[in-house]
């Protein structure tokens, strides 16, 4: 009788801190104003297409460290700045972590991250503009992981290290990533998934909410739909067909760690118009799809960080 109640204290437990945590996830609301502000800033004309290592994108850089700064979000380095090794203009990385609450699973981390840089300007006027504003590629994905920072410098529930990345120089050539991966690898790092944000300003429209690049290489998507308790995540024709797992950021950490390293996306490169053109621009962004996506991420990404064992697993 005994064995049998102490039994049931334990599983009342699990199930008291599994309602807390699912409570404390139902309780933060990702705010709409909030993530337009970041989207219209991050996208506007006053960032110049935000082209690596031009002054527009320093302006973006300072905005990601004070961020970071507000959060308590650590600098993983010396500094925020991680200086790209490969690149012939001074271009950096911007790179924070959140330390985890766990005693052994802090030693182990998720990587979230999503590329700031864009295309910059173009040569001649069109119709009076000349900014790439890269809205949706990547401002979009940029805003998203900055709503993941504020979300888990605010509750505090990561067992795992959580290191926050903000590529440079994904447009040309993911130069800041396989920088980045390489450095990580030199070191006593041990990573457990690598989670990318890339093109989230506007919806799918298809039956799923979101597609993950590389979908056959992990079980990341069917885990994230055990973690969403529905199916939210799934591949797609296109992103085969487009080798979009081999076309950002995810795609260094993947060949330099062997471990999970996906992209997550909601725009269908199908019917979006606006894939490095000019209009690309915060006008033509869908804010209450971005935070309602990013709201549905939330437990998600929280039950990755906090499994009790590396649950999310290369396929053979």
């Amino acid at each position: 009788m005994k064995i049998k109640l102490f039994l049931l204290c334990i599983a009342l437990s699990f199930v008291s801190i599994s309602h807390a945590q699912s409570q404390e996830q139902k309780g933060y609301v990702v705010n709409e104003e909030q993530v337009a502000a970041t989207l219209r800033f991050l996208s506007s004309d006053a960032l110049e297409g935000r082209d690596s290592g031009t002054e527009g994108i320093a302006k973006a850089a300072t905005f990601l460290e004070q961020l970071f700064k507000e959060n308590g979000v650590q600098p993983y380095f010396a500094t925020y700045r991680d200086t790209l090794s490969n690149y012939n203009k001074p271009a950096y990385n911007i790179v924070g972590y959140l330390e985890g609450n766990d005693p052994e699973l802090k030693e182990e981390y998720v990587i979230i991250g999503a590329h700031y840089d864009h295309i910059g300007m173009a040569t001649n006027m069109t119709n009076g503009d000349k900014v790439y504003n890269g809205a949706d590629d990547n401002a979009s994905g940029t805003t998203a992981v900055t709503e993941l920072v504020r979300y888990f410098a605010t509750t505090k529930t990561n067992k795992r290290s959580i290191l926050f990345c903000f590529f440079s120089a994904e447009e040309k050539g993911l130069l800041g990533s396989y920088h980045l991966a390489a450095k990580l690898k030199k070191q006593s790092f041990s990573p457990y998934v690598m989670l990318n944000f890339e093109m989230v300003g506007v919806p799918l429209g298809m039956d799923i909410t979101a597609y993950v690049t590389g979908y056959s290489r992990s079980n990341v998507t069917e885990k994230m739909n055990e973690y969403a308790g529905e199916k939210l995540f799934s591949y797609t024709d296109f992103a085969v067909r487009y080798q979009l797992f081999k076309a950002s950021d995810n795609y260094p950490f993947y060949l330099e760690m062997n471990i999970p390293a996906h992209t997550v996306s909601t725009t269908n490169m199908n019917t979006f118009k606006y894939y490095h053109h000019l209009d690309d621009e915060f006008e033509n962004m869908d804010t209450k799809h971005m935070a309602s996506f990013m709201q549905t991420m939330l437990p998600v990404i929280t039950q990755m960080v906090n499994a009790s064992t590396r649950e999310i697993v290369l396929k053979k």
